[in-house]
């Protein structure tokens, strides 16, 4: 298979681009490397500091220490220096580096010593190298020092050779960040006469640091472990060079799966299998795989290895956690899944007996690999650090043993019973089924104990001799190996039945939590709805409080759904939801950031960013941080998040449609309007250019016909502006409706009289039924609309075809129609007349901005009536509203001299002709 080239394979120089750029925008970090403390890291790093500031940067000392040496100290004059933050701790005020002070005073470069360094309890961060983190981050330059025994890597080779354990450790992963390592070097001899004349230590601890760290063979080994790594890290920033430059030499490739197992061991083999990787260059993983039902290790365990985990991730390796019942088999599937080419596990460390019956993890790998190289590495290396002491075993542990010999007892008593009605092989079964129980019950564990005492309660009790462990008739000692075989073997699988079970279930419950959630936020468009459904389900998956906030448009977060006391009285905690929101970082309760936070906070994350911020607080912290449910809820924020984004691009995607629409109604309103106002202007500045320049020539009707047109194109020109601002009023909610009670004949009189001339060579026929009543409606915007249905009329008729406008009452509301005996409207095109814009475009017919009929339909609905079109058989249109008549009209009492008239104003049928 041909390999692509790396100078033209674009998602690679894509890849590099990005990291690239991203790297430009942060600090830059450099290291001051040695062997051990007073080879000049400090003093070196000053001197290089001054020679920046000379050269015009900005340098500021964050932490310096000096251990009391003048030469050190000197170098500190002229420095600006960073104000120390209190940490108040145990009734003592603690002085450290003020992170805060220095992000806020924006150095070009800080100095911060001692990166190794852990920091007070009640600081932003554990350690310093995490302040270090975030201050390249912030984009500030920074120089720290450094000391080889504290890289996580060596930490076991350093505890080989001097005896001494670190507790004060730096990642891999930081020194692979620095953009630059200088190591200060000093021959042995000269670092020993340095710590005589009491340049590194004060007089009293000289003579037992020289007896015991500073022996000159442990210094010639840190020194060669000090250039070793410096080496490998020059090695390391060529690599890429090489590649794109085609010189590399060939690497063994592949993936590398480091197994963790016990915890006592499982530090060490990530550090060696870091160091692998390391030499190897490839990727590396560390893989933890749990038993169905969680029953081979203690909650100490457990807390220790997602521990681990995350100190394999600090050191640059991927983490997975699989689950079987066949551990070997699960690392082989998931190592050819992943093309690993080498597995490291730990050595052995059961007895001999428990690999013969139990078998051995190493073993079944190496007989099982085939072509994967498999590596076994010594796992005790004296005393590891934090490591979980060994300690008694859970109460719910001695319970279930406690059980297990209770069910031997019941079994007994219950044999002793059927001892004289039935024979012995009838008894053993008894014994066989509780251990049936006990291992449904209990586990494996007691399940063994149950079968043991089995088989020496039926000797005690039921062999002769009785009472007494003797055995008369060896014919009996095949029986016990019989039945305690029996009882393993049903122990084991029922156990293992019972582990799979548990393990079902457990996954069933993870499934179906994911679910519910996906379902849940699948469901919602509303971000409010959809975060306080979020919570919810946390809520209920971990039995916890939970609280969710999101940024607003300067990308500070708050509170948007759940629990707001999570964030501690007057929201102290706020600034760790914005810190965690600024980082994408976790923090708070059970985490090495802002660890006295009341709650733990995680980002999330979606694929353009940190979306928001999820608070929870549990009940049990360890139990959350469990791998398992540490999968699980990183799983939920990851869903929440994407159903936030989700949402937003949703809103946006709407934002968008709506700003589209806008625009081609624009566009659509420029041109109509563009034409309909110049034709107009045009008629008006030609007929006013006509009078100005000819005027006195012109005759007498000549000159009142070019006056009329200025009227009649003046009086257009008004209808237009005046349906534009009837649009505007009616789309900004500004038109308010005033309704009074009023007859429809006034209403219908007084629009036809609007109309005027219009109406010469037109028979209007007007038929409005006697007793039709007051009607509540506001007159002058009614009588618009019955003035827009005429003029439409009008224009899409043919000259002197008649016009009909009728009205007539139904229960609880009234109609009014406008028909004509025009060609009618396309089919299908009656509900699109009334939108804006809409016009009919035939050749034979007037053109117009085509708002008329729309300013009508939203008069009417402004009075909660509606408005249909359509065609008569006959031929022609028609176009009618209803307004509702709520309760009863008042009747109107007749004036002076119209006794004849209808007292309920109904006006019979009349004929309007122009």
């Amino acid at each position: 298979m041909r390999q692509r080239d790396p100078k033209r394979d674009p998602e690679a120089l894509l890849a590099q681009l990005r990291q690239a750029q991203a790297r430009e925008s942060q600090g830059k970090l450099k290291i001051f490397f040695g062997a051990a403390a007073g080879v000049g890291k400090t003093y070196a790093m000053l001197v290089e500091a001054h020679e920046r500031k000379r050269a015009g940067a900005d340098v500021v000392a964050g932490v310096v220490e000096t251990h009391g040496r003048a030469e050190t100290a000197a170098l500190l004059e002229g420095l600006e220096t960073v104000p120390l933050h209190e940490v108040e701790y145990r009734g003592t005020v603690l002085r450290e580096f003020g992170l805060d002070a220095a992000l806020a005073r924006r150095p070009g470069l800080l100095l911060l010593d001692e990166l190794a360094h852990t920091n007070a309890p009640g600081s932003r961060h554990a350690k310093r190298w995490q302040d270090v983190e975030e201050l390249l981050i912030a984009g500030i330059d920074v120089y720290t020092t450094l000391n080889v025994q504290h890289v996580e890597s060596l930490w076991d080779a350093v505890a080989e050779i001097t005896g001494v354990h670190v507790r004060e450790t730096v990642p891999d992963s930081i020194i692979d960040r620095a953009d630059e390592i200088e190591i200060v070097d000093l021959p042995v001899d000269d670092l020993l006469q340095r710590l005589r004349e009491g340049k590194v230590y004060i007089a009293p601890q000289i003579e037992s640091a020289i007896q015991n760290f500073f022996r000159k063979d442990n210094l010639i080994a840190l020194r060669e472990l000090a250039l070793r790594r410096t080496a490998e890290r020059v090695d390391a920033q060529m690599e890429p060079y090489r590649r794109m430059h085609e010189r590399h030499r060939a690497t063994a490739g592949g993936r590398l799966l480091v197994c963790i197992g016990k915890p006592a061991t499982a530090p060490k083999l990530v550090r060696a299998a870091r160091r692998m990787a390391a030499s190897l260059r490839v990727p590396w993983t560390a893989l933890y795989v749990e038993r169905p039902g969680r029953s081979q290790g203690s909650p100490k365990d457990e807390e220790y290895i997602s521990d681990v985990l995350s100190f394999a991730e600090e050191l640059g390796a991927d983490t997975a956690i699989l689950s079987g019942l066949r551990i070997s088999d699960e690392i082989l599937a998931y190592a050819r899944e992943r093309n690993a080419s080498r597995i490291v596990v730990g050595k052995p460390s059961r007895p001999r007996w428990k690999e013969m019956l139990f078998g051995s993890l190493a073993n079944s790998l190496i007989r099982e690999s085939q072509d994967i190289d498999v590596y076994v590495i010594r796992g005790d290396v004296g005393e590891e650090r934090e490591s979980p002491k060994a300690g008694p075993e859970p109460s719910p542990q001695g319970r279930a043993y406690g059980r297990a010999i209770a069910t031997v007892a019941v079994c007994s008593a219950v044999a002793w019973l059927m001892r004289p009605y039935f024979e012995l092989s009838n008894l053993i079964m008894v014994y066989l089924l509780g251990v049936i129980v006990v291992a449904v019950g209990s586990g494996r564990g007691p399940a063994i104990v149950a079968s043991v005492l089995s088989v020496a309660a039926f000797d005690f009790f039921f062999v002769p001799p009785f009472l007494t462990f003797a055995v008369s008739d060896t014919q009996y000692l095949v029986t016990f190996a019989v039945m305690l075989a029996a009882a393993l073997v049903l122990s084991t699988m029922a156990s293992r039945l019972r582990e799979q079970t548990r393990g079902a279930r457990d996954r069933e419950r993870r499934a179906a939590a994911l679910y519910k959630l996906s379902r849940d936020l699948a469901d919602r468009q509303d971000v409010d709805e959809l975060l306080g459904r979020a919570v919810e389900t946390v809520e209920d998956i971990f039995a916890s409080r939970a609280v969710i906030l999101v940024p607003d448009a300067n990308a500070r977060v708050g509170v948007r759904a759940g629990d707001a006391s999570l964030l501690g009285p007057g929201g102290h905690d706020h600034g760790v939801a914005q810190w965690v929101f600024d980082r994408g970082e976790w923090a708070g309760l059970g985490t090495h950031t802002l660890p006295g936070a009341q709650a733990l906070f995680i980002p999330l994350k979606g694929s353009h960013g940190a979306a928001g911020v999820l608070g929870i607080r549990p009940a049990n912290v360890r139990t959350l941080l469990r791998p398992d449910q540490f999968a699980l809820l990183e799983t939920c924020a990851s869903q929440t998040a994407l159903a936030l984004e989700r949402a937003e691009l949703a809103a946006q995607a709407e934002r968008s449609r709506v700003q589209i629409e806008a625009e081609r109604l624009r566009n659509t309103l420029l041109s109509s309007v563009s034409h309909d106002l110049r034709t107009p202007l045009a008629a008006i500045t030609g007929a006013t250019s006509s009078l100005l320049e000819e005027g006195g020539a012109l005759a007498p009707e000549t000159r009142r016909e070019l006056v009329e047109s200025i009227g009649e194109e003046a009086a257009r020109l008004n209808r237009l502006v005046g349906n534009l601002l009837d649009m505007s009023r009616l789309e900004s909610g500004a038109l308010k409706v005033q309704k009074e009670w009023h007859s429809l004949e006034e209403v219908i009189g007084a629009a036809l009289e609007r109309l005027g001339s219009r109406l010469d060579g037109r028979s209007v026929d007007v038929r409005l039924p006697d007793g039709l009543g007051l009607v509540p409606l506001d007159d002058v915007l009614i009588q618009q609309v019955v003035y827009n249905l005429v003029e439409n009329a009008l224009k899409y008729t043919p000259a002197g075809s008649p016009i009909e406008v009728r009205a007539d009452s139904a229960p609880g509301e009234v109609w009014v129609e406008v028909a004509d005996r025009g060609p009618g409207l396309p089919p299908g095109e009656e509900q699109r007349v009334f939108e804006k814009f809409y016009r009919l475009r035939e050749a034979n017919r007037p053109g117009g901005i085509g708002l008329g009929l729309t300013i009508a339909r939203g008069i009417v609905e402004a009075h909660g009536g509606t408005m249909t079109a359509g065609n008569r058989p006959e031929g022609g249109a028609w176009f009618r509203f209803s307004l509702p008549v709520p309760g009863e009209p008042p009747r109107l009492e007749p004036e002076p001299g119209e006794a004849g008239a209808d007292a309920t104003g109904g006006a019979g049928v009349a004929d309007h002709r122009g």
